[in-house]
């Protein structure tokens, strides 16, 4: 389990979603395989792709403010670190 500060409120299946221009964003499967993918703001140009193997797996993704969420079944959120 890790520690995280709450930084906003959950968004359901993100889109092309920034997340509230968040740094870190932690993202959870609400339902099967899901995959997570990043992109630059308005961009169609893939950074990365995470893939997430069951319901209830979770990861915080670093990416810039601007960058956009897409994933299909998954609740995002953003955190901090602790530290910060």
């Amino acid at each position: 389990m890790s520690t995280v500060i709450a930084k906003g409120t959950k968004v359901t299946n993100p889109s092309a979603n920034d997340i509230n221009r968040a740094q870190f964003v932690r993202v959870t499967a609400t339902s099967g395989a899901q995959t997570i993918v990043v992109k630059e703001d308005g961009d169609t140009v893939t950074l990365g792709e995470v893939y997430l193997h069951l319901a209830g797996d979770s990861v915080i993704i670093e990416k810039a403010p601007g960058d956009e969420i897409t994933v299909a079944a998954a609740i995002a959120t953003a955190v901090g670190s602790p530290r910060s």
